[in-house]
C-alpha cells in the first residue's frame, strides 16, 4: 500500500501532504489533550508495532503481496488521534530509512494509512460495539470487522490516487507522466488483494489482540476513559511481544513478488513496457539512509542471510522510533500531567 516516488504527481503529493499536516497537528494537541501522561510510552509501543507488522508481506494469489498495518487496532487501544501519530512516526522512518514509501509520497501515504485507515476503523468500532462492556465478545468482534474495513477503505483510497493520475497528467499524445494503470485497473487490483488478504489479515490482528487483552488486562480496552480507564500497565510484556515479532519478521521474506503499485522502475518496464517520464524524474529523489528494502539485497541472496538483514532493520527502526517518541513524547506528558492536575484540583 506504500506509494513509491514517482507515481503520482508532485500536485497530488503536495495536497496530501498539506492535509496530513494539518492533521498531524491536530493529532498532536487532540492525543496531549486526550492521554494520560503514564500511557505516553504506548505511543512508541504502538507506532514500532505498526513498523513491524508492515514488514510481514502475505502473498496474494496473483503473484504480488501486501500487508497489515496494525492502524485499527491503535484507534481501538488509543483512540484515532494518537494511533495517526503512531502510524505516522512508522511510515517517516520506512520512506527515510529504508525506502519503503516514498519521500514526495510522504504524505500521501500518511494520508492514507494513518488517517483514512485507523480513523474509518475506529468509525466502525464504535458503531459495531457501541455501549456493550469491555468484556463483551461484541468488543473483538467490532474491532475485527474494523480493521478489514479501515485497511480496504485506504486500499481503496490508493486505488483512486494512483488511477486518475493517467487521467490528470499526460503528454500531448495521451502518453501518462506518472502511475501508468487506469482506475478500473487500479481499483480492480487494490480491492482484489485487499479484500481477499490484507483485509482479513488486518481484521484478525485486531480482533484477537482484543479478545486477548479483554481476559488479560481489560483496562487497556479503556486507557481514554479518566475515571475506569488504565489498569497496569504491562510495559514487559508488549516489549517482549514486540521483541517476538522482530525475531519474526523475516518471514515476510517468504512471500514473493511485490505489492501491486510498488515496483521499481525495472520492474514497472517490464510489466507496462516503458517507464513515463515524471515517474522515471522522481522515482530517485532519495535514497534510504539506512537498508534499503530492509537489507534483504545487501546482505546476499540467501534466505538466512537476508533475514539477518531484516532482522537489524527492525531493531533500528525500533531505536529510531523509541527516540523519536522520547523528544516527541515530553510535548504529549507536559499537557497530560497539566490536564490531569487540573482535574484533580477540580475534584478537591
Amino acid at each position: 500500500m506504500h506509494i513509491p516516488d514517482g507515481y503520482l504527481s508532485p500536485q497530488t503529493c503536495g495536497v496530501l501532504g498539506a492535509a496530513s499536516a494539518v492533521t498531524a497537528a491536530c493529532s498532536s494537541y487532540k492525543t496531549a489533550k486526550t492521554i494520560k501522561a503514564k500511557y505516553i510510552p504506548l505511543l512508541s509501543i504502538g507506532a514500532a508495532f505498526s513498523f513491524i507488522i508492515m514488514m510481514f508481506n502475505v502473498p496474494i494469489p496473483d503473484g504480488t503481496t501486501a500487508h497489515a498495518v496494525g492502524g485499527a487496532l491503535l484507534a481501538v487501544l488509543l483512540g484515532p488521534w494518537a494511533a495517526f501519530i503512531s502510524v505516522s512516526i512508522a511510515l517517516v522512518i520506512q520512506a527515510l530509512f529504508f525506502g519503503d514509501g516514498g519521500i514526495l509520497a510522504l504524505g500521501a501515504n500518511i494520508f492514507n494509512m494513518a488517517f483514512i485507515l485507523p480513523f474509518s476503523a475506529y468509525i466502525v468500532y464504535r458503531v459495531v460495539a457501541g455501549n456493550c462492556a469491555p468484556g463483551s465478545k461484541r468488543r473483538w468482534i467490532a474491532a475485527g470487522i474494523a480493521g478489514f474495513v479501515g485497511i480496504n477503505l485506504a486500499a481503496l483510497m490508493v486505488a483512486v490516487e494512483l488511477g486518475i493520475q493517467p487521467v490528470l497528467f499526460h503528454t500531448a499524445d495521451g502518453t501518462p507522466l506518472y502511475s501508468p494503470y487506469s482506475l478500473n485497473i487500479a481499483l480492480s487490483a487494490m480491492s482484489f488483494s485487499h479484500l481477499l488478504v490484507a483485509g482479513p489479515v488486518e481484521g484478525a490482528i485486531s480482533g484477537l489482540v482484543v479478545a486477548y487483552l479483554q481476559k488479560s488486562n481489560p483496562g487497556l480496552l479503556s486507557l481514554r476513559d479518566t475515571e475506569t480507564g488504565g489498569g497496569r500497565f504491562p510495559l514487559r510484556k508488549l516489549v517482549l511481544g514486540l521483541g517476538a515479532l522482530i525475531i519474526l519478521s523475516p518471514l515476510g521474506l517468504l512471500a514473493k513478488g511485490t505489492a501491486w503499485g510498488e515496483w521499481s522502475t525495472a520492474e514497472l518496464q517490464a510489466k507496462a513496457g516503458f517507464i513515463p517520464a515524471g515517474l522515471e524524474r522522481l522515482s530517485s529523489t532519495w535514497k534510504p539512509l539506512l537498508l534499503s528494502d530492509y537489507g534483504s539485497s545487501a546482505f546476499g541472496q540467501t534466505f538466512w542471510l537476508q533475514a539477518m538483514g531484516y532482522i537489524l532493520s527492525a531493531l533500528a527502526g525500533l531505536i529510531l522510533i523509541l527516540l523519536i517518541v522520547y523528544f516527541d513524547g515530553k510535548f504529549f506528558a507536559k499537557g497530560a500531567k497539566t490536564r490531569e492536575t487540573a482535574d484533580l484540583a477540580s475534584r478537591k
